[in-house]
Parts: C-alpha cells; structure tokens; sequence
C-alpha cells in the first residue's frame, strides 16, 4: 500500500471536473444491458501481498532497530501482539522501498521552510532517506551513551528513554531532525498495525481485533439495524480471510 499525502480537492477542482463531466455525458448514449454483465471477473488489478521474509529497504541491523522500537512503540500485552509481531516492521520496510519511499505523491521543490502542524511534506529528504539518516544519528547516540551498545542491547526501560527524549527533543540527533524522525516513525507504526494485512502489517487482523474493526467485509445488511451492539464476525481482509482459500480447506 502507498500512502497517499494528496491535498483534498478544491472547490475549483469540483467545479470543473464536474462541467467537464457534463460536457462528455452529452455524447454518451446509453445502452441496455441484456444476458449477462458488461465485464469479466478477475479483471480488476488487486494489490500485490506482501509476505514475510527477507528486507527489501531496512539493513539487518537497521531492521533489528525499528522492530525493537515498533515493539516499543506498541507494546505486546494481554489483550494481544505489539509492534514487532503485528508485522509493522514488515509494513514500513515494504513501504520505504516503493513508491512512498521515493517521495511519490508529495510536493517536494524548494524553498523548504518549516510547516504548521496543518499543512503538507514540508521537506527536503524523501522518507527513505529521513529514515537512513535517522537510523545511523539514533545508533550514533546510542553507542555513545550506552558504551557501545545498540539500541536492541538496551533494557525495554533504556529503550523508552531513548525513544522519549527523541521524542521531545530532549536528545539531539546529528545530522537529522530528531523530534520529526521519531514523528515519522510513529505515524508509519500506526499505519502498520491498523493497515489491511495485505501490505505486510497488521499481522493476523491483530490491530482490527483489538479494535472490534469488521475490515473489508462485503455484507453488513444483516447487522444495519443492530444498534449498540458489538460485531460478532471475525474481520476481513481485502484479500479474505486465509481459511476461506482452496488451500486451507
């Protein structure tokens, strides 16, 4: 899944795409359709799964790092799995290599000045290369402070502390914004543990489940009027669920 940074549409946009519209509906006849639909099934073009193994952007020790801090981030608990085994480590390496990675999608020209909190990209460096620069300042301030320790040596406590003051900005990272790098990283968690597990994340529905999210099931006529009541079906995925496939019957 590419993430998108768009900005909505304009009300100049609407109105002219809607002329346009009305401009072409003039030269459109209708046509009755009779024995059988105007398409063929299977032609639509679904998003490609993503499957565990192997990292296509992150190095391994980079990727011993994100997962060790997604894990923070998110923490496992009772009610079920953190950061690392939902997979978001998974969805943010899938991403960084293909298009959101490059920068696909944001406005990326100078002049460069800091942003409100409202407005758009307001960056120079893609995603990919905030995260390599962040990384390597992280892993910098780490080996330095903690006697040449990495980040995944470091006690959960030690971790948090790093990661907090990161956060607020209590801990410089040279090179690099730290204080956005750590918002960067959040946002992307976020993204990993509630995004359809077809982009790597959300390892097994973990973050639907947490939430009572039904996913991308196809019917909820028979529950319209069920008002105040908690969904019972399991949640589904835009590819289905694994134990509807051929082969897992």
């Amino acid at each position: 899944m590419d993430i998108d940074h768009r900005s909505p549409l304009t009300r100049r946009f609407l109105l002219v795409s809607t002329a346009a519209l009305l401009v072409t509906a003039t030269s459109v006849r209708a046509r009755t359709i009779g024995s059988g639909l105007p398409w063929a099934p299977n032609t639509a073009t679904p998003p490609a799964v993503i499957r565990p193994g192997g990292w296509h952007f992150f190095t391994s020790a980079e990727a011993a790092t994100v997962e060790a801090a997604v894990d923070r981030l998110i923490p496992p608990d009772e009610r079920g799995p953190g950061g690392k085994d939902a997979g978001c480590a998974v969805f943010i390496d899938r991403q960084l290599a293909g298009y959101y990675g490059r920068g696909g999608g944001l406005y990326m020209r100078p002049p460069f000045m800091p942003g409100l909190a409202t407005q758009g990209y307001q960056l120079p460096d893609t995603p990919a290369a905030r995260y390599r620069a962040g990384l390597k300042a992280m892993a910098d301030h780490v080996s330095r402070s903690f006697s040449g320790k990495t980040f995944t040596q470091l006690a959960p406590e030690d971790q948090d502390k790093v990661l907090s003051g990161i956060e607020i900005g209590a801990i410089t990272l040279e090179g690099t914004n730290g204080k956005d790098f750590f918002a960067l990283l959040l946002q992307n968690t976020q993204e990993g543990f509630f995004a359809d597990p077809v982009y790597g994340g959300n390892r097994n529905m973990a973050g639907w489940r947490l939430i009572g999210f039904p996913g991308a099931r196809y019917d909820y006529r028979d529950w319209v009027e069920h008002h105040n009541e908690p969904y019972p079906l399991p949640p589904v995925s835009i590819m289905g669920r694994s134990e509807w496939t051929v082969g897992s019957q």
